[in-house]
């Protein structure tokens, strides 16, 4: 197709990587549930078996509706190559387990999801592999840490839960001056809203479990960047076992046609209910980079076509408030994850950082009391009359 190039982000949204899967004059792609793929020649069979030739030989290398996903992503991220995994958590340990070794040197920042963080903390270190977390948003520090030496630069922008921005452009250069890979995790942002590709990053990693599938229904993760850079972690992938399962390829796809429409919806939806829940007396504080007085919003407004649908509040009374106060609302669903239709709410302590101590959690600036808002595609009237009602009848709290 090679209209899609050119074409705007809502068309290919739709039409992206389908049509070279379609069959029997089907307009949807097929779900492929089989494990292998015969051939009756030998010599065909071995050229792709070895990847010569364009085909499927077992399902946990390629399957054609697995291909279909990878193809969409790829074209959203602009990028040449792409690949697929399980979850979004697979889609980063074996990316970061197939460029990083003992005697490595690897560079973040503190406030990455909490799965994320725990292979920093806890899994690479065993592996002999250094470790330097850095103060989210203090670029001069980050690139002081990049300049003693880094094998991976690794972002997320916006941050989980806390919203925060980096520079990706800059980073990156501090990244490329010094050798380094640079990963950014764009699933907050959503190539809607972003394409950290174009801002200078090497590679590009999806949980596609939540915007990109947009309907809490399937898990998923994708990596998309140059051909050379995503054919070692395929191949890693494809030996450890990870893959994506066709259902939720299918899935994924159906998805991913209305993704420009849904984030469009989510931007406006986050924006308006970080601005009404600044009205409450019992909001502390609220994190969203699309606020004028967010420390980080003028980079956001730089590197981002849209802010994306995913904010954070703190409440007064911490945990207490946290429990008084969600239960109250009707149009939304307590549970960990995001991006989805519906608006979903949760505390960090049970959703992003569940796996981390409140010491830990207090060490990347997440406050107890904080909860992650992900704005669905409701009528936002509705949604900032739940949130009204519910603090109206939520309890007084004095806090120490």
């Amino acid at each position: 197709m090679i209209f899609v190039k050119e074409a705007k982000m809502s068309t290919k949204s739709i039409w992206a990587g389908e049509k070279e899967q379609l069959a029997f004059g089907a307009t949807q792609v097929p779900v492929v549930h089989s494990v292998s793929f015969g051939y009756d020649d030998m010599d065909e069979w071995y050229d792709v078996a070895v990847g010569a030739k364009p085909g499927h030989i077992y399902g946990r290398n390629t399957n054609p509706t697995v291909q279909a996903f990878e193809d969409k992503i790829r074209i959203l991220e602009g990028a040449e190559a792409a690949t697929s995994f399980s979850t979004g958590m697979a889609a980063i340990s074996n990316t970061l387990s197939t460029y990083l070794f003992p005697g490595d040197r690897v560079v973040s920042i503190k406030d990455t999801y909490g799965g994320t963080n725990k292979i920093f903390t806890e899994f690479l270190p065993k592996q002999q592999v250094e470790v330097v977390l850095c103060e989210t948003g203090d670029h001069e520090l980050i690139e002081e840490e990049i300049a003693k030496g880094c094998k991976v630069l690794y972002l997320e922008s916006p941050t989980n839960p806390t919203v925060k921005i980096t520079d990706i452009k800059r980073m990156a250069e501090a990244g490329k001056t010094a050798g380094a890979l640079v990963i950014v995790d764009n699933t907050f942002a959503t190539p809607v809203n972003q394409n950290p590709l174009e801002l200078g990053a090497d590679l590009v990693i999806h949980s596609a479990t939540k915007f990109l599938g947009g309907h809490a229904d399937a898990l998923g993760g994708a990596v998309c960047g140059r051909k050379e850079l995503i054919e070692p972690i395929y191949h890693y992938r494809e030996i450890n076992g990870a893959t994506l399962d066709p259902m939720a390829a299918y899935l994924l796809l159906r998805g991913m046609k209305t993704l420009k429409l849904r984030v469009d919806q989510q931007n406006k939806n986050a924006a308006a209910i970080a601005e009404y829940l600044k009205s409450f007396d019992e909001v502390e504080a609220v994190f969203y980079p699309g606020l004028p007085e967010h420390p980080h919003h003028q980079t956001a407004k730089e590197q981002m076509r849209g802010f994306g649908g995913m904010l954070s509040f703190s409440v007064e009374g911490g945990v207490a408030g946290v429990r008084d106060l969600l239960p109250k609302l009707n149009y939304a669903n307590r549970a960990a994850n995001l991006g989805s239709v519906e608006t979903v709410v949760g505390p960090s302590r049970t959703t992003s950082h569940v796996e981390c101590t409140p010491e830990e959690r207090a060490a990347m600036g997440i406050p107890e009391g904080l909860i992650r808002y992900s704005a669905g595609i409701e009528d936002i009237e509705d949604l900032k009359a739940d949130l009204a009602q519910a603090f109206q009848s939520m309890k007084t709290y004095v806090n120490p």
